[in-house]
């Protein structure tokens, strides 16, 4: 018996190891139940890498200026500005900045056939020109989608196509979710939802991992007594009654997004982190969102409410490394919204300007240009 015993033994380990032989019936059901939940929603979505010499490769169109421009009084303290450029007579289209606090840089104009559409942009509350500058009272995400119905009513717009990237795709999924009648499709770029798990991965302790260097630059305005919760670390100090305390953190704050936007940092999106006009709205802005929860219900809102525009046309454009807004939420929107069009850029990062993610979103804003 010992002998046989031995003979087994000898006879076991000289065989393959085949871990999966234990373990993979019961992975393959778990596996097999989450297909059959909704097999649509777990189909991966094409993978686009940019090829300049590809026929159907977008570069953009050619600079215009905006042909009116104004300011709207959207409450008693908020005045915003917004601009019209292309076709007067054109389908309509607004777009939606990031940040928030980012505002809408004449450069937005190219992403739409100037013949074709009616480009409506306008600056958020406190951002941009609007005004008061960075502004905090009375600026909240559903302020945002009241001022985007007094824009599109000041106008005489009847429904429009919604373009809106980062915190764009978080604002312009609020508004579609909140007025579906007034959406003839959405165009959506690098998704944010403004969950706990994103902030804490772009701010806390994640995208750290990928780019120590400038990590070290963003921590460094802080007290490492103080370094467990970042955003409410910098929102204080964004909010300081000192300029220069303000300044400070303002600019670190916006150096760190700029410095992780590209797949392939851009010192020119890098060095605007230093201007001080651009970082303080965008800093005190975004840390003010973020420490409220961007103002939703719970944590999942825009997920729980997408069913409200399954039938919006849209088309989703996500670089495949975007570590500002990572490619899980871009995921988790496609399993609940399978019917959206995802397109995943191979060689990209988060910025709209990546050659990759601009031909695609050229692509889109095209395929709805005769709605």
């Amino acid at each position: 018996m010992i002998l046989l015993n031995k003979l087994l033994l000898v006879i076991l380990f000289a065989l393959p190891y085949t871990p999966h032989s234990f373990h993979l019936p019961t992975t393959k059901r778990t596996i097999a139940r989450t297909f059959t939940m909704n097999p649509d929603s777990l189909t991966i979505p094409p993978h686009t890498k940019h090829d300049p010499d590809c026929p159907d490769f977008r570069t953009g169109y050619p600079p215009i200026e905006a042909y009116e421009t104004g300011f709207l009084q959207v409450s008693d303290l908020h005045n915003i500005y917004w601009e019209q450029s292309g076709n007067p007579n054109g389908n309509p289209v607004v777009v939606l900045h990031g940040g928030p606090g980012g505002g809408c840089p004449p450069s937005y104009r190219t992403y739409f056939d100037p013949a074709k559409y009616r480009i409506i942009m306008f600056d958020q509350r406190g951002a941009g020109q609007s005004l008061p500058f960075a502004e905090l009272k009375e600026n909240t995400t559903w302020d945002l989608v009241s001022d985007i119905e007094k824009v599109r009513v000041h106008l005489g717009v009847e429904k429009w196509v919604v373009f809106g990237g980062s915190w764009g795709s978080t604002l312009s999924l609020s508004y579609s979710q909140k007025h579906r009648d007034r959406v003839k499709a959405l165009v959506l770029r690098g998704i944010f939802m403004c969950r706990r798990s994103e902030l804490q991965f772009f701010y806390q302790e994640g995208t750290s991992h990928l780019f120590p260097d400038a990590w070290e630059k963003y921590i460094a305005v802080i007290p490492e007594v103080e370094r467990h919760d970042m955003i409410s670390a910098y929102y204080r100090r964004v909010t300081d009654d000192d300029p220069a305390v303000r300044l400070e953190a303002a600019k670190a704050w916006t150096t760190w997004e700029m410095s992780t936007s590209n797949l392939i940092p851009n010192e020119a999106k890098i060095a605007q982190g230093e201007d001080p006009k651009f970082a303080e709205a965008f800093a005190r802005i975004e840390t003010h969102y973020f420490v409220h929860g961007a103002f939703m219900r719970n944590d999942q809102q825009l997920l729980e409410d997408v069913d409200k525009i399954k039938d919006v046309p849209c088309t989703i454009v996500q670089g495949r490394y975007d570590v500002v807004c990572p490619m899980k939420s871009c995921w988790d929107l496609h399993r609940a919204w399978p019917e959206a069009d995802v397109k995943v850029v191979s060689d990209a990062g988060h910025s709209m300007s990546e050659p990759g993610i601009k031909s695609e979103l050229l692509k889109a804003t095209d395929k709805y240009a005769d709605l």
